[in-house]
């Protein structure tokens, strides 16, 4: 596999910043990252080119360089085996303490975008907000090779900052090992057997059990009206991350107005062991595992009802990014265990 891998912007045209002390600068971040990610590649076996732009000094020039030198990588060849990676850093242009999440731009790589967003996500606690598929992306549009533009966080978020700084060796592995792991690469080294799951100490919610999903637009199978059982109306600022920017068409409800795409979810709570302000503190998130796969996941609800037999209920992407479909098991475990 040949990957062409470059930082977006360049060293005299800037990208996003964010504010002092804790905002990241999108340049620094991508040049700094970018090698990493490219080692990582290499350890797997890939041969990857690593692209910077040090001389561009408008927006026009640099789009322009960055699609020439990708097009122009492994001696212009464009084969089946060659893929662009373009590394970026987000911003919401409003400063913000609530964590906003990681998402990956594509023109016609849809399966592999969902994974690389996933993978960040899982490496790093950072929201998955999921492959967004894009035809107007001067870079994505111009690049002749299949093609990812990944944008790790968000600059002016001060939990994904933090998240960032915790989790950057993991974020660039997640990265390297999703897009470059899976390839049948010659003097590939053997991955190591996926570990045993840490034994669970300390939980104050711990269950296995059939899962089903819940929230959103689609959830027909509550009311139209129906709220939250520890968020309440007008809180929506407070928690935009769980929500939606507009209430869906024909509701009023904070459960209709649940956003799809971000990984929360519901279990039936005992409020004397995780009371409703514990619950309420984002930075608490459950550890969900199933199908050797783990995500965290915000609380949001609680439920499902007991007639269900389910032991939780999850947003649909986190459905989707555990492979799980209604009625199959998975393992929930509150407060995430912290790592050493």
């Amino acid at each position: 596999m040949k990957i062409a891998l470059s930082p977006g912007h360049g060293t005299r045209i800037r990208g996003a910043a964010g504010p002092e002390p804790w905002g990241l600068d999108e340049v620094d971040e991508a040049q700094s990252i970018v090698p990493i990610i490219a080692r990582h590649m290499r350890d797997l076996g890939a041969e990857v080119e690593e692209i910077v732009d040090h001389y561009s000094t408008s927006q026009d020039q640099n789009l322009d360089w960055l699609v020439d030198e990708h097009n122009a990588a492994f001696n212009g060849n464009h084969g089946d085996d060659r893929l662009d990676v373009s590394v970026h850093y987000n911003a919401y242009q409003v400063t913000t303490t609530q964590p906003r999440g990681t998402e990956v731009w594509y023109y016609s790589q849809d399966d592999l975008s969902r994974a690389v967003a996933s993978e960040i996500a899982m490496a790093s606690g950072l929201i998955d907000r999921g492959g967004k598929q894009s035809s107007s992306l001067y870079w994505l549009s111009n690049t002749i090779c299949k093609s990812i533009l990944i944008e790790v966080c968000f600059v002016d978020s001060k939990p994904d900052c933090d998240s960032y700084r915790r989790s950057k060796e993991q974020i660039a592995e997640s990265i390297a090992n999703t897009i470059v792991g899976e390839a049948d690469l010659p003097g590939r080294p053997d991955r190591p057997p996926r570990p045993e799951p840490p034994p669970v100490e300390d939980a104050l919610f711990h269950a296995t059990g059939r899962c089903s999903w819940f929230g959103g637009p689609d959830d027909t199978g509550v009311a139209s009206d129906e709220g939250l059982a520890f968020i309440y109306e007008g809180e929506s600022d407070e928690f935009a991350h769980l929500f939606l920017s507009h209430q869906p068409t024909g509701t009023s409800g904070l459960a209709r107005r649940l956003d799809p795409d971000t990984c929360y979810l519901a279990c039936r709570w005992d409020y004397d062991v995780t009371s409703k302000e514990m619950l309420r503190d984002q930075t608490r998130k459950a550890l969900v595992r199933a199908n050797g796969r783990e995500l965290l996941c915000y609380p949001a609800d609680w439920g499902p009802h007991g007639d269900t037999s389910r032991v939780c209920d999850l947003s649909p992407k986190a459905l989707q990014i555990l492979g799980l479909m209604t009625d199959d098991t998975c393992e929930v475990i509150y407060p995430a265990p912290q790592e050493d």
